[in-house]
């Protein structure tokens, strides 16, 4: 049984047992890379623009007029 390192950007990696289930990965945009060489990432993107919550009740709304 063979066995086949497989990397997507999306997915990650994963190993393959069969010839064919490899190449029907690769034309679904699996890469295939040996464990002596890193397999491909991206960077990961970080939001730096997200709020956050705060934590605990939302304040209360002062009523004008009152």
């Amino acid at each position: 049984m063979a066995v086949i390192y497989l990397s997507h950007p999306v997915h990650g990696q994963k190993v393959a047992c069969v010839e064919s289930e490899a190449v029907y990965d690769e034309d679904n945009g699996w890469t295939r890379y040996t464990l002596d060489e890193v397999p491909p990432t991206e960077e990961i993107v970080i939001n730096t623009l997200e709020v956050r919550r705060r934590r605990g009740r939302p304040p209360l709304l002062e009523l004008q007029g009152a």
